[in-house]
């Protein structure tokens, strides 16, 4: 962990996909203080017809992607909120989606819930003084 899910209706291609997944860890690893190595993005790209949302009440339900962003607790409201704009922005940027037709949900964790052997084993708890 963290891991910065994105579910898609589009098909887009690898190096459009790789391009996003440098940006999104690159841009997490900078404000999330955390080792880039320890990242890993998922573009889920699940076709048409298969994501939606009621814009307004009465509306018909519209094509849109979401953004899942599991990560250890501890950040404030205001970093997330900041993290997930710019995560948003690098959506738009690249694979050209509607900023309003993409949401984005925090799972927090602790970190004895993110095993990475690579790294020695279990996460760290994440404390201020890293970020």
């Amino acid at each position: 962990m963290p891991y910065l899910q994105l579910d898609v209706t589009g098909h887009y291609s690898t190096a459009d996909k790789r391009r996003l997944a440098a940006s999104m860890s690159q841009t997490y690893a900078r404000m999330m203080s955390v080792d880039i190595r320890r990242i890993s993005v998922a573009v889920r790209e699940l076709g048409d017809g298969s994501i939606w949302r009621i814009a307004a009440e009465g509306e018909a339900p519209t094509a849109v992607s979401v953004m899942m962003l599991d990560i250890r607790k501890g950040r404030s409201a205001e970093l997330r909120m900041a993290v997930a704009q710019a995560l948003c922005a690098h959506c738009v940027e690249i694979l050209g989606l509607r900023e309003d037709r993409l949401n984005v949900e925090f799972t927090q964790h602790d970190g004895d819930e993110m095993y990475h052997p690579a790294l020695g084993g279990y996460s760290p708890d994440w404390t201020p003084d890293e970020g």
